[in-house]
């Protein structure tokens, strides 16, 4: 017997079909159908023709596709009996559950008692399907590989786009042509890591940022993914996700996989990318106070590092708050005996030596300059040269002659005894201080992947949240190094990159933008000589730059000129006066004419405001700045535009543009098909326009 169901958003339907009661397959993922739509026609119109040389059936790209069916590609399971024996499931149908916009559907394996569960669910406002696999057996066994959901890949599309990246150059998108054969991105640190972002993005031939088909995922897991994206022999193509390989150390009778973020889109990238925004922003982000507004930070690390003087860390904070700044971190540095990273991580006691009347003294200075105060951990981490090592050597995470990263250890978090100590710490702190904000870093990779190690750092967040719900939780990770959805079901913002390079900021938040919204991406106003990169850049590029997404500083304040400062707080003053409709803007990459040129629209949910960031990445091949189209404007309206830092225009700008004196208004359809004319400018500079539709 055939059977076939459907689920609808408002902007997506997804039908599957099951073929002889066997595992379903996608049959259509896309654009919305016709609600009269024949699905039994459909499964019979998606069967290919047979040709010579080949099987007299094809072995379906089911939903988890199954080696036992002669499929020439990666299984969606691999698993083996207790006594290591691999098993090659055949399952059958079983039974399913339709609702409102989800489907659960179950098939069985009565001869080797397993049973496999597909979720599905489609969000009507984010236009986001996510989906996960349950996998159930009557005997322990042992898990190699559990994919999500298996989705079928576009004909259409000539190239796939996935992200690498390093410390300080994160999220860096690769661009693989399709051929036969597969790309396998297998991430084992342990974390989502700087080094392989769990998304994946399939563009229609043509698709630009603002227009043509595009489907994307995301893998919403914080320990480590797997990603196949394989074009079989027979030229069909599937696309898997799932925890990295092998990573499931323990025998069980339970696997489930992360959710499978996943979304379509006929407006290009950006449609894809505004959707994972107001997925993550509105449905996975959990705000301890949704009404406050975002608050500017300040962190005091790249201006003291581990050297901490009470009276110098208030006249930092002094000077913070009179720049803007609303929050005071306190970095790594005031525990234990820190003063440099060789030692004291696992030792969550306040270090005597520096603060010797506690920190109550900092934060009740800190709160008289209107700020509230937030503090550095990193609780999965040990040193060798600490009293927790000593206590418990047993708790180090791996073998004793591991190579160490950055002088430390993982803490073995799968471990009770381990978290009910790391939580003792934490909660002693926030209950004896008023500390609003963590800062939760993860300065290496694991020794070697182990899915428990998440799943126990999860259960100290939720742990944490549950009792301090008041608590604001930075993802850090050396900057870049866990950003998933994952981590922020239970953390409101990352810290995109340890760089604070404006330059290299501008591009790094960019690519970001395919997936996260400007309210939890953190970005800061950085030293006048960056740390990271030894490049200096003028205090107008740096500011604006941070400008962009969740606004902060990080730097002596102390160093800064009157003419830096008072650049820096008309920056933030703007910021402050933007961040509310800006908060729940979407984020919209635009296609610039000039490479050179790397520009988004951050335009409000009613349409009715944008602001334009339009920075130069470097010298532009041509003489004249070539017109910046815009998007998702209404066509038949006129909208005024102003170049908000006019006062940055150089003296070799020496034309007329009509922004550079004022305002000027113009059609949505002029700007859109013609774009906005800017200003000439120096390399290493940006422009900020703001439009209102009139």
């Amino acid at each position: 017997m055939n059977r076939v169901w459907r689920i609808d958003g408002a902007r997506q339907t997804l039908v599957l079909g099951s073929r002889e009661e066997r595992l379903a397959s996608v049959v259509y993922w896309g654009a919305a159908l016709p609600a009269d739509e024949d699905l039994l026609g459909l499964l019979d119109a998606d069967m290919p023709d047979l040709t010579g040389g080949m099987l007299d059936a094809y072995p379906e790209v089911s939903i988890c596709p199954e080696a036992s069916r002669s499929f020439p590609g990666e299984p969606g399971l691999v698993l083996t009996d207790a006594k290591g024996l691999h098993l090659a499931p055949r399952f059958r149908y079983e039974s399913a559950v339709e609702g409102e916009g989800h489907l659960v559907l179950t098939f069985v394996d009565d001869d080797l008692g397993l049973v496999y569960h597909a979720h599905f669910a489609i969000d009507p406002e984010t236009n986001i399907l996510q989906s996960h696999a349950v996998l159930e057996a009557s005997q322990p066994v042992r898990l190699h590989w559990l994919a999500a959901p298996v989705f079928p890949a576009p004909q259409s599309c000539d190239e796939m786009i996935d992200f690498a990246g390093r410390w300080c150059g994160e999220f860096q998108p690769v661009r693989t042509p399709w051929a036969t054969g597969g790309r396998v991105r297998n991430n084992r640190t342990g974390r989502t890591g700087h080094e392989a972002f769990p998304g994946l993005i399939l563009p229609g031939r043509g698709a630009t940022n603002t227009g043509g088909e595009a489907c994307a995922f995301h893998y919403g897991w914080s320990g480590g993914h797997r990603m196949v994206a394989e074009e079989l022999p027979d030229g069909r193509r599937q696309i898997q996700f799932g925890h990295a390989d092998g990573t499931e150390m323990a025998l069980a009778t339970r696997f489930e996989t992360a959710p499978l973020f996943s979304t379509v889109s006929d407006t290009g990238l950006n449609g894809c990318a505004v959707a994972f925004q107001r997925h993550l922003r509105d449905r996975i982000v959990t705000w301890p106070d949704p009404a406050r507004p975002r608050p500017v930070h300040y962190n005091c690390w790249e201006a003291v590092y581990f050297d901490h003087s009470v009276d110098e860390l208030k006249e930092i904070a002094t000077r913070a708050a009179a720049l803007g700044a609303e929050r005071f971190v306190l970095d790594d540095g005031w525990f234990g005996r820190r003063d440099d990273d060789t030692t004291s991580l696992g030792d969550w006691v306040v270090d005597a030596r520096k603060y010797p009347d506690g920190l109550g003294p900092l934060i009740d200075h800190v709160r008289s300059e209107g700020m509230t105060f937030g503090i550095w951990f990193e609780p999965e981490m040990v040193n060798v040269a600490s009293d927790l090592f000593d206590a418990h050597p047993d708790w180090r995470l791996g073998p004793d002659d591991q190579i160490p990263g950055r002088q430390q250890f993982c803490l073995d978090m799968a471990n009770p005894e381990v978290r009910d100590h790391l939580h003792a710490r934490i909660a002693a702190l926030l209950s004896a201080y008023e500390i609003d904000y963590i800062k939760w870093d993860h300065n290496r990779v694991l020794p070697a992947p182990d899915d428990a190690q998440t799943r126990g750092t999860y259960a100290l967040l939720d742990r944490l949240r549950a009792e301090f719900p008041g608590v604001e939780i930075e993802s850090c990770a050396s900057g870049g190094g866990r950003i998933d959805f994952g981590i922020l079901s239970r953390t409101q913002r990352v810290w995109l990159s340890d760089s604070n390079d404006a330059l290299e900021r501008l591009r790094i938040q960019h690519d970001a933008a395919l997936f996260l919204p400007m309210a939890v991406t953190g970005s800061h106003v950085g030293p006048r000589v960056c740390h990271t990169s030894g490049r200096s850049h003028d205090m107008r590029f740096r500011a604006w730059v941070a400008a962009e997404r969740h606004m902060g500083f990080e730097m002596d304040p102390r160093e800064l000129t009157d003419a830096e400062a008072a650049t820096l707080s008309r920056v933030t003053a703007w910021w402050k006066a933007t961040r509310d409709w800006r908060s729940t803007a979407d984020i919209l990459r635009l296609d610039s004419a000039d490479a050179s040129v790397i520009a988004e629209q951050q335009l409000s949910g009613d349409g009715a405001r944008f602001v334009v960031f339009a920075g130069l990445a470097q010298t532009s091949a041509q003489i004249a700045p070539r017109p910046l189209r815009l998007t998702r404007l209404d066509a038949s309206a006129r909208y005024r535009l102003n170049l908000v830092n006019r006062d940055d225009i150089v003296g070799l700008s020496r034309g007329t543009p009509a922004l550079k004196s004022g305002p000027v208004e113009l059609s949505g359809q002029y700007l859109m098909r013609h774009g906005v004319t800017l200003p000439w400018s120096f390399p290493d500079r940006i422009w900020v326009i703001e439009g209102k539709r009139l």
